[in-house]
């Protein structure tokens, strides 16, 4: 959505410049007046105006005064001036403050339509880049994320260093960290911790495997720290899971029959 300012005092000249913008735009865009150059700046604050139309012989500030205040905090508005001299002041000011075009009262229709629309498509294709330059990080961070999470699954059962998959997806270790914590919820080490005992959980429902057997299964090399891990997340130690699991498996298979 593209917002136009346009600064002008006469009201014919205002209706006229109006309604070339108004052709040109379309409906979601935004188009403002005023008829000062105090008025100018408040609205630029106000609204950033992508595009500014500005007369420069206007009441309580003129234009150029106006721009210059603008152009403070709007450095990067594309401005037409308009004036109904050929001052050369006025156009060496009008350089100085970058604007893209300084046009001369009587304006032809043909030629003011012609020069707003080059200079909104040039706003338009600028605000694309700007939008796909925002957008593009973080489809790549998906898509990093995505194929991380894919290694991780396939190989969590061995030891699986932050570092690893950080560079299987060739990406520094704290911007990995960092954004796997934002777009999962969680961090890398509880995700891959969760996915161990998990398994581990399967395998004390389905083997007779003794802790530190699971343990190394699971891909951790410490006996006492899988244990520790275990007792995080399912608090309770794995003998302790197994035997509720077997005692829960016996009362279930040993129900009430007719």
């Amino acid at each position: 959505m593209s917002v136009v300012l346009i600064v002008e005092d006469e009201l014919l000249e205002l209706k006229f410049l109006k309604s070339i913008v108004a052709e040109t735009l379309h409906p979601k865009d935004t188009i403002l007046t005023c008829e000062s150059g105090i008025q100018a700046v408040k609205l630029a604050k106000k609204y950033r105006p992508d595009i500014i139309v500005m007369d420069i012989l206007i009441p309580e500030m003129d234009g150029l005064q106006a721009l210059q205040e603008i152009k403070k905090f709007l450095p990067q508005a594309c401005v037409i001036i308009l004036s109904a001299y050929s001052d050369f002041s006025y156009a060496q000011t009008a350089i100085r403050l970058r604007v893209h075009e300084y046009l001369l009262k009587p304006i032809k229709p043909s030629v003011f339509k012609q020069i707003f629309h080059d200079l909104l498509t040039t706003v338009v294709a600028c605000q694309v880049q700007a939008d796909e330059e925002i957008a593009e990080p973080e489809i790549n961070q998906i898509y990093f994320i995505e194929k991380s999470k894919k290694y991780i699954h396939d190989n969590f059962k061995q030891k699986l260093p932050l570092q690893l998959v950080s560079s299987y997806v060739f990406l520094n270790p704290q911007y990995f960290s960092r954004i796997f914590k934002k777009e999962v919820g969680v961090s890398y080490i509880d995700y891959v911790s969760k996915l161990k005992i998990e398994y581990a959980c399967k395998l004390l429902e389905t083997t007779n495997y003794p802790a530190y057997r699971i343990s190394s299964e699971c891909g951790f090399t410490d006996p006492s720290y899988f244990n520790r891990v275990f007792v995080q997340h399912m608090n309770m130690t794995p003998k302790v899971y197994r035997r509720k699991q077997l005692s829960e498996s016996a009362e279930n298979k040993g129900g009430v029959s007719y």
